[in-house]
C-alpha cells in the first residue's frame, strides 16, 4: 500500500516554501539560485520537489515563455499551524496543556516570555468567554 503524502512541509519543502514566500513567485531557477547559498541542489531536485509540492497542493504553477513559475498556496502561518498540529498529536497525545508544560518546564523561558503568555491566555479565556455569552 502507498505512503499517504504529509500534510505538513518537509525540512527540504520548507526551504523551498521560504524562497516562495519571500519573492511571491520564483523560478525552479530562482529557488536553485536561493537555495544553494546554504545548501548546493541541483536544478533537477528542485523541480522534482516543486512537483511533488503541487501534487500536495503547497504551490501552484503558471507557464511563462519556457519557464514555469511557482507561487505558494500554503501560508507561512498554515504551515506553522499543520505542523503544530501534528507535533501535538503524535509527540503530546493531542493534548496542547502537555505541550506548553514541556516548554515551560524544558525551555529556557524569561519573565518577558512568560508575561507574553500569561496576557495571551487571558486575552484566549476572554474570548471563549464572549462566544459562549
Amino acid at each position: 500500500m502507498a505512503r499517504q503524502p504529509s500534510t505538513i512541509l518537509t525540512e527540504a519543502e520548507n526551504r523551498i516554501m521560504e524562497v516562495l514566500w519571500k519573492q511571491g513567485e520564483a523560478s525552479v531557477q530562482n529557488v536553485v539560485d536561493a537555495i544553494s547559498s546554504q545548501k548546493k541542489q541541483a536544478y533537477t531536485t528542485i523541480q522534482t520537489f516543486l512537483g511533488i509540492m503541487k501534487d500536495k497542493g503547497f504551490v501552484d504553477q503558471r507557464k511563462e515563455g519556457r519557464a514555469f513559475l511557482y507561487r505558494p498556496l500554503l501560508s507561512r502561518a498554515q504551515a506553522r499551524t499543520q505542523a503544530l498540529k501534528h507535533l501535538i498529536g503524535s509527540a503530546f497525545g493531542g493534548s496542547t496543556s502537555a505541550l506548553a508544560q514541556h516548554l515551560l518546564k524544558d525551555s529556557d523561558i524569561d519573565e518577558g516570555e512568560i508575561s507574553a503568555l500569561e496576557q495571551a491566555i487571558d486575552t484566549a479565556i476572554k474570548l471563549e468567554e464572549n462566544d459562549n455569552v
